[in-house]
């Protein structure tokens, strides 16, 4: 069966929620989004559909810097190795095509970026 790209909010929407549902279930990161997010689950998919909307998409739906809430998490490269192999996954799950690579690349672009941050600011 050939999968369709990632076209609409309906896409991503289906993506973030499958995304993060792995998430929540994995015993390294699920543990660290469960205690930031606490009960604020559905305010955070709704700001992760804006995101992926605005840079998959074009619709500028997000506005805000996604990195200062980021900035003192509990993580290193293992963690974000993991996130983005469970992002990888869900993406090749559900979708092929350009924007569905896209996504993966800037998966890929956000992990490099907020991991070294990370790590300056642990070093400080």
């Amino acid at each position: 069966m050939v999968k369709q790209d990632i076209q609409t909010l309906d896409d991503i929407k289906l993506l973030v929620d499958q995304f993060y549902s792995k998430v929540r279930d994995n015993d390294l990161i699920g543990p660290i989004f469960d205690g930031v997010i606490k009960d604020k689950w559905p305010e955070h998919l709704e700001k992760m559909y804006r995101f992926w909307e605005t840079i998959l998409l074009g619709n500028n739906t997000y506005s805000g810097r996604p990195f200062p809430p980021h900035a003192h998490l509990p993580v290193t490269q293992e963690h974000f190795d993991q996130w983005k192999a469970l992002f990888f996954m869900t993406v090749d799950e559900l979708y092929q095509g350009e924007v569905a690579d896209m996504a993966k690349w800037r998966a890929t672009k956000i992990a490099e970026v907020f991991q070294a941050k990370i790590s300056y600011f642990q070093n400080q």
